[in-house]
């Protein structure tokens, strides 16, 4: 695979700035992720005709209404249309002190709502964090504001009964241990979002928080709930909407992957347990009997031809999906990353 090149982003970010989080058929806007993505791939060269076919589909940016101060923050949560506050709320905040230390202030404070727009919020600021770590520029800072925006304009908690221990089990343990919805109780009539509401009336979903170990090495770990989820992927996405659900119980904690090396431990981990949450709310909710695909066999790879597939097939959830699979397969190398690329580019229909 070739080495990151981050030659074009600034561009794509300018171009980009003028638009909100989302699209005109209500989901969620991928274009400063996927330039990211792109770039983080080698690819920056598909950055601008790929979001020259994507922008008719964004809307712009809302006008600002009220602005948003450190005494009433929280009273603007979960507030969508308050985007544009939430960006000139964040600016701010990253004008008057480092990015890393508003990204650790920021993650302590808002990872209990890690699930927010189907994790969108979280992994838009994995890709701001990935693209300010390659070099601070403006416009990067700019693109970490408005991350932040979206993730607390979409702001959104899962239940959890009060149970915040520490649990015992590994991920691969604990992911049959988590309770899933009833089929003759799911209702799908929204997107993802509205599909979690479903676990409100479950309390037996509660639990899934504590059930793993978040004591030891923290990378490994990492690793494996983003392997565990991919199992889970590929044992459970068997159409569009599945697919596309499962998909999120990859790339969030791969996002997370991306934010852990700049802030501390004691948050990195904090926030590892909701993205742990956050997957198993998606099992829960859009999930079957088998928890996890076992035996994959291994397949000869060529990395930029699997990327060259990405980039050929267009769409936005199959190009980060791509990228995503195949950095966690450089760090910790498994036959599911490829597997589930190639199920995902057979699934999802071409832009």
């Amino acid at each position: 695979m070739r080495a990151p090149c981050y030659a074009l982003l600034d561009d794509a970010l300018e171009t980009l700035a003028p638009y909100g989080i989302e699209l005109r058929n209500g989901n969620s806007n991928h274009a400063p992720m996927v330039a990211e993505a792109l770039c983080a791939l080698g690819r920056p060269d598909a950055v601008m005709a790929w979001i020259a076919r994507y922008r008719e589909r964004m809307l712009p940016r809302p006008a600002t209404d009220i602005g948003i101060c450190r005494e009433n923050w929280r009273a603007a949560l979960g507030e969508r249309a308050r985007f544009t506050d939430w960006s000139a709320f964040f600016g701010e905040e990253l004008r008057e002190g480092p990015w890393r230390e508003v990204l650790d202030r920021w993650m302590k404070r808002l990872t209990p709502g890690f699930c927010a727009a189907a994790t969108h919020g979280v992994i838009r600021v994995g890709h701001a964090v990935r693209g300010l770590a390659a070099g601070e520029t403006p416009h990067r800072l700019r693109e970490l504001a408005d991350a932040f925006a979206s993730w607390a304009a979409t702001y959104q908690e899962l239940p959890t009964h009060g149970q915040a221990a520490n649990g015992t089990m590994t991920p691969r343990e604990a992911i049959t241990h988590v309770a899933l919805v009833p089929p003759h109780r799911r209702s799908y009539a929204g997107n993802i979002t509205a599909s979690l509401a479903m676990l409100d009336d479950l309390p037996e979903f509660g639990p899934s928080i504590g059930l793993i170990d978040t004591g030891g090495d923290l990378a490994p770990l990492m690793s494996e709930i983003t392997e565990v989820f991919t199992r889970v992927y590929l044992a459970n996405a068997h159409d569009i909407r599945t697919t596309i659900a499962f998909i999120h119980g990859v790339t969030s904690p791969a996002a997370l992957g991306n934010i852990a090396p700049q802030v501390s431990d004691r948050i990195a981990r904090a926030a590892l347990r909701y993205a742990w949450q956050s997957g198993c709310a998606l099992y829960a909710c859009f999930g079957g009997a088998s928890a996890m695909a076992e035996n994959i066999k291994p397949r000869e790879a060529d990395e930029d031809e699997t990327v060259d597939r990405a980039i050929a097939h267009g769409d936005e959830h199959v190009i980060k999906f791509t990228e995503a699979c195949l950095r966690r397969h450089a760090i910790s190398p498994s036959p599911v990353y490829f597997a589930a690329v190639d199920h995902v580019l057979g699934v999802i229909p071409r832009r």
